[in-house]
């Protein structure tokens, strides 16, 4: 759930830490359904209060989790919690380090086929590793502070859950089915790729 606010201007503002003083109002986490509550004006009706709406209120959402997740890897990198490159990400899913795969957008399918390959052959009786396409090639770069960062990998500790927690929910609030679902189900739709990630 996300809670929103009526600031004092009138203009209503999302609360992701859920601090801001004031009356609230609770939507689902999910993009299309923040959409829908402001097609359908029921901010003033929950909030009590004649409030101003941002049209793009769903892509305010959007781009206060995209800041969210990749502050957390930010900070991770810092801490040598985030491995970089096809190579390292590979070995750190084979030897059990890594919590989740990051894979930029722009990733080559042979790319992000070898690393799940790895994840797959590792979750044999270990907890799957969760891999997500939620970034470009430049805001993983940014957040990371590399060039070129294709693939990461945030390896397991108290950051690397930070990271997790907050990747998970912009990629629930994105529609995503989560994790490496979300990777397969790309992989399947293109060049048959499906027979080498079952």
């Amino acid at each position: 759930m996300i809670r929103f606010v009526a600031a004092p201007g009138g203009a209503v503002v999302p609360d992701l830490k859920r601090n801001l003083p004031g009356r609230g109002c609770w939507v689902s986490a999910e993009r299309s359904l923040v959409d829908k509550a402001v097609a359908r004006k029921l901010f003033a009706r929950a909030l009590k209060a004649d409030v101003s709406v941002p049209d793009d209120l769903g892509g305010m959402v959007d781009d206060l989790l995209v800041r969210a997740a990749l502050g957390a890897a930010g900070l991770a990198r810092k801490a040598g919690a985030v491995v970089l490159g096809a190579a390292k990400v590979e070995a750190a899913v084979r030897g059990g380090e890594a919590l989740l795969v990051l894979h930029a957008r722009e990733a080559a399918d042979d790319g992000i086929r070898k690393i799940t390959q790895a994840a797959r052959s590792r979750a044999r009786g270990a907890a799957a590793v969760p891999s997500y396409k939620l970034f470009s090639e430049a805001e993983l770069g940014l957040a990371l502070g590399g060039a070129n960062v294709i693939h990461a990998a945030v390896l397991a500790g108290g950051l690397g859950k930070t990271v997790l927690k907050r990747v998970a929910a912009l990629d629930r609030y994105r529609g995503g089915c989560g994790g490496d679902a979300l990777v397969v189900a790309e992989l399947a739709g293109r060049n048959g790729a499906a027979e080498d990630v079952e």
